[in-house]
């Protein structure tokens, strides 16, 4: 029986985490700040798209924390030993947490300024354009500064995805502001800030389940979208040291982490079945893959009765 573990390059882990903790960091600092004023200022002049964008910040500034906290977690990687419960996978998943919970957040904040809007409508709500104005551009301001600190690591990091996407969601939310400020201002249409809490609210949720459904499909461990698993299995199948292969198995720990594993039935030398495997893994991005080779009299004693 042979068995092998292929470990390619890869840019996410203790190193990657670490090179994302300072755009994280300084990110939360401005979102949290501005998140004092812009409350502070939608409470004072009553205004609902105010209000929305400050609950959007909030939900940006627990993100922002807990990805934070994530990518801490993920600095520690696996952790060795023989002790009972050893976490042989590390912290890798609390990313995808942090991303169910954020988008969790951003569905509770929308739900929350719709209902809102609906309690308002046949009101006749008075909300100054000016402040909804300087507010606006600050707020933008903030918000592309944090989206160019997190940009480079979203695509690398669910967790950053996640507190980007939340970040994108109050720019477009500063941008309504500032345009119901402007309405406000030139033609005295006192619903413009309900209308633009409405439309921000409505943007947010397919973003938000987006999210959501990327963070659930590593949860349940479907294989990666960007990999075609049969046609992984027919190149495998195709060496010509391999006679069969079975239990092929491709998931995601956490983004930009795919693991592999597959059994192969084989006649010829176990080194070189490995070698042969690995390349076809590793030219499909798999760099973590377990390898196992077995003879044809030892898949039929070991797998006849083995369902998944």
């Amino acid at each position: 029986m042979g068995h092998s573990h292929s470990h390619g390059h890869s840019h996410t882990g203790a190193s990657g985490a670490n090179r994302r903790l300072w755009p994280m960091v300084l990110g939360a600092l401005i979102i949290s700040s501005f998140f004092v004023v812009e409350l502070v200022v939608a409470l004072l002049v009553n205004s609902l798209a105010l209000l929305a964008d400050a609950g959007h910040m909030l939900t940006d500034v627990v993100a922002l924390l807990m990805g934070l906290g994530a990518l801490l977690l993920a600095r520690h990687g696996a952790a060795d030993g023989g002790k009972a419960g050893v976490k042989t996978f590390g912290w890798h998943r609390a990313e995808v947490m942090t991303a169910v919970v954020n988008a969790a957040l951003l569905f509770g904040v929308a739900g929350y300024v719709l209902y809102e809007a609906i309690q308002r409508i046949g009101t006749d709500p008075d909300t100054p354009g000016l402040p909804l104005v300087i507010v606006a551009i600050i707020g933008l301001a903030a918000n592309l500064v944090v989206m160019l600190l997190l940009r480079g690591d979203a695509q690398e990091s669910i967790a950053v995805r996640g507190a980007y996407m939340e970040v994108l969601a109050d720019a477009v939310g500063s941008v309504g502001v500032l345009i119901a400020g402007i309405v406000t201002l030139t033609t005295g249409w006192r619903y413009a800030d309900l209308t633009v809490a409405v439309l921000v609210a409505l943007w947010v949720v397919p973003r938000a389940g987006r999210l959501a459904l990327d963070a659930l499909r590593i949860l349940v461990q479907q294989a990666p979208a960007h990999i075609d698993v049969a046609g992984l299995r027919d190149q495998l199948t195709a060496l010509d040291v391999v006679d069969e292969v079975h239990d092929l198995h491709v998931w995601t720990l956490t983004t930009g982490m795919d693991v592999a594993t597959v059994h192969v039935t084989s006649r010829a030398d176990n080194a070189t079945v490995l070698v042969a495997a690995q390349r076809v893994l590793d030219a499909h991005g798999l760099h973590h893959a377990t390898i196992q080779v077995d003879t044809p009299e030892m898949r039929d004693q070991c797998h006849e009765e083995l369902t998944w």
